[in-house]
């Protein structure tokens, strides 16, 4: 049996690839405007790379013989605070606000024809096979939330992690207790 008083998970929304950064607990809400901002069709284009020329040496060298040389940069991330108590997939409150702005979003023009991942994960207490169905449970709370404010579920894909892929190193860190979203890619 798990204990514990709360629980802070986060929504991270960072486009096409992994979260890249956390935001400190708190209060923080967002607006439907900065979320189609974020994941309109300018952020979800890929950018153009170069993929012809190859320099073997370091960035220094290449660049010295005339190589471009363009260091990739972690993408940008837009992070959501969504609370749930220890051991539960109950939204709070304060992740319902954030949700509702969420769905304003995913029904705009510019983001109805995307598809996200909503992704669940958890600490290290507790076995593996019960973290992985409370991380599959988290994330459908939260798909299930979004479709009862008329967010199209064909949309919205739920996996469970578990206790898989966790974001600090500290196991059984509050900051490994998340649900994370981004766009879909394949």
């Amino acid at each position: 049996m798990r204990k514990q008083s709360g629980l802070i998970a986060f929504v991270a929304l960072t486009g096409v690839s992994v979260l890249a950064s956390f935001t400190p607990a708190g209060s923080q809400t967002y607006k439907a405007d900065d979320i189609v901002k974020h994941f309109g069709p300018a952020a979800a284009a890929p950018k153009p790379v170069a993929t012809r020329g190859l320099c073997v040496g370091t960035e220094a060298e290449c660049a010295k013989a005339g190589h471009a040389v363009e260091v990739a940069k972690p993408p940008s991330a837009f992070d959501l605070v969504v609370k749930f108590k220890y051991n539960s997939d109950v939204l709070e409150p304060d992740a319902k606000l954030n949700l509702d702005e969420f769905a304003k979003a995913l029904k705009t023009p510019q983001l109805s024809s995307q598809t996200f991942m909503v992704e669940g994960h958890t600490d290290a207490a507790g076995t593996p096979g019960y973290n992985l169905n409370l991380s599959q449970r988290r994330a459908q709370a939260v798909v299930r939330y979004l479709s009862d404010h008329g967010v199209n579920t064909a949309k919205l894909v739920a996996k469970g992690y578990g206790q898989s892929r966790p974001v600090v190193t500290d196991p059984l860190s509050g900051d490994n207790r998340r649900v994370e979203t981004r766009l879909r890619t394949e």
